[in-house]
């Protein structure tokens, strides 16, 4: 039996898994939930109660950074593990920093102790060192994709879609053009299928699909 991928298609967490199951052609049993109701199946699997979470039956991965680079530990065809520390620096830059801006941006309500224009300001630098690293691109390390590009890109699109007119407004046009790639490629199209909850007893659906 494929391993259980549980995951929530709007999650930018559990798109970086998706993205990295796809890259490998790993194939899964994808179950979507609800956050709002979550079965009984995926709290028994999942310690964390968040989405991603890889079941492999002998163990559960939940984090999907640890997702991605299981995936490619089995297959890499893309190279997409082949880059520089730099590319690890970022991806850790993004998961922190980056993410607590963005989310005290987006969700400026869950968080009145802090200011919303100053949360987009300190997101905003950390997508100017995307946009410089970028450069002629189209890629964060030259002319084909690699793990952080992959790992970064959800939520490089998450905080663009906050307000879509600023951000296209930025002088970032390295950056605006590597998202929009990135959301223009059938790979993205490919793990952003609809899939319907799921219910026991299904098995979940065949992912990546072929």
């Amino acid at each position: 039996m494929p391993p259980v991928l549980w995951s929530f298609r709007r999650c930018p967490y559990a798109m970086r898994a998706r993205l990295g199951l796809a890259a490998a052609g790993q194939p899964v049993h994808l179950r979507e939930i609800l956050l709002r109701d979550k079965p009984a199946a995926f709290l028994a699997a999942s310690k964390s109660a968040t989405v991603p979470c890889l079941d492999l039956g002998r163990e559960q991965i939940d984090e999907s950074l640890d997702i991605m680079l299981w995936a490619l530990a089995q297959n890499d065809p893309e190279a997409l593990l082949d880059m520089p520390p730099l590319g690890h620096e970022l991806i850790a830059e993004c998961d922190g920093p980056f993410k607590q801006a963005l989310d005290r941006s987006k969700y400026a309500t869950r968080y009145p102790d802090s200011d919303p224009q100053d949360a987009r300001s300190k997101a905003s630098a950390f997508i100017a060192k995307l946009e410089a690293q970028i450069g002629a691109g189209p890629w964060l390390f030259g002319t084909a994709p690699k793990l952080a590009d992959l790992a970064i890109l959800p939520f490089v699109r998450q905080f663009a879609h906050i307000d879509q007119t600023w951000f296209a407004a930025q002088p970032w046009p390295a950056v605006q053009g590597w998202l929009a790639a990135f959301k223009a490629a059938p790979r993205f199209a490919a793990i952003m299928q609809k899939y319907p909850p799921w219910q026991p007893p299904e098995a979940g659906h065949p992912f990546p699909e072929s």
